[in-house]
Formats: C-alpha cells, structure tokens, sequence
C-alpha cells in the first residue's frame, strides 16, 4: 500500500488503532488523533474516505447556499454542511455533505455534533464515493430513519431524491436541468436543479 493519502475509495480504516472492526463506537472515534484523514463509523466499522475534490466542495457549498437561504427565509431550521459529526446510533457517525434540522429537531444539536437522525442529509457522490454513500450510508440512514436523502451527482448534474416511510426508503425520482426539486421536508422549494452546478 502507498500513502494512505492516495487511496482513491472510500474503504474500512483496518490500520488504525482501536477496537476490532465492527465494535467502533463515538467514544472510540472521538479519541481519534486529527491528523488529515477523514472518519466515519457504518454499523461500528471505521471508514476512511478520501479528502474532496474541490469541485466537489463546490458543489456542496451551492446546494447549503441553495437550502440554507429557503430554509433561513422560511424560518425553518438550520443548514450545516460537512465537516460535522452526526451520530446516528451509539456505533454510527458520519458526516453528510450538507444537513437540514427542522426547528422541531433543533434540541438534536449538541456542543460539537448531532445526536440523532436530521431531517434531511445530502451527499455529494463522487466516482470515489458512490458505492458507499448508495449502499452503506443509505443503510445506515434508513436504521436511523431519517427522512429524506439526496444523492447528488455532480458529473450527471442529478439530483436523486430518497423518502424514508414504512420502514425503507422510496425514490421520490431523479432532478435535473430545469426541473425544480421536489422535498417533503423542505417545502416550497424553487429554482432549477441546474443552478447547483454552476
């Protein structure tokens, strides 16, 4: 193996000290030195995702603008965007892209992270990052019943809109050019999904 700097997937982390893999939890992962990488634990195994592109990163900071405006306007809650821990159960916290609470959801907001399922997640999958955030983040929001879930493409230039009812997740379809998102948590959103990738 090269650097660890230039694994090109997002992959589980065996290298690093701790508890055996599938038995990570917050507390482990907070003993974590800040030294670059980027962690997150799926159903107590510990992942390491590459650092972002910055087209990536500029896409992320269209779509919080984009939500954070409607949301602030309407008096709705609050936007955040990554890097932020949410913990979704005692063995699972990730950082989503970009993070909606609803007022109703505000007392989820701790000192240094979310405890708790938030309304709504975004994430931006790169080619690097697909898989894992189509299978193993969309598992572990679906456990953790949170409401709505964006895949965002930002080669296709799509938005994929996910419902979380009965128990799974629903695709509400897939956005883009000039259509107009459609959420059931964010209401009344406007513009065109095209606008996010300028």
């Amino acid at each position: 193996m090269t650097t660890i700097e230039k694994l090109p997937l997002v992959i589980p982390a065996d290298w690093v000290a701790g508890p055996r893999q599938g038995r990570w939890t917050y507390d482990e992962y907070m003993a974590l030195p800040d030294d670059g990488p980027r962690y997150e634990i799926v159903n107590g195994v510990l992942y390491m995702a590459p650092s972002p592109s910055w087209s990536h990163q500029g896409v992320v900071g269209e779509i919080f603008a984009y939500l954070r405006t409607h949301v602030k306007l309407a008096g709705l809650g609050q936007v955040f965007m990554a890097p932020l821990d949410v913990e979704l159960a005692p063995n699972t916290v990730v950082q989503p892209d970009v993070i909606v609470l609803l007022n109703a959801s505000l007392a989820k907001l701790k000192e240094k992270h979310i405890i708790g399922a938030p309304d709504l997640v975004v994430e931006v999958a790169s080619p690097s990052t697909s898989t894992y955030d189509r299978h193993n983040k969309q598992l572990a929001y679906a456990r953790a019943a949170v409401p709505e879930y964006w895949i965002v493409d930002p080669v296709a230039h799509t938005v994929e809109v996910w419902i979380w009812e009965g128990g799974m997740y629903h695709a509400v379809g897939i956005f883009q050019g000039k259509m107009t998102l459609q959420s059931q948590v964010v209401p009344d959103l406007s513009g065109h999904v095209e606008q996010l990738f300028i």
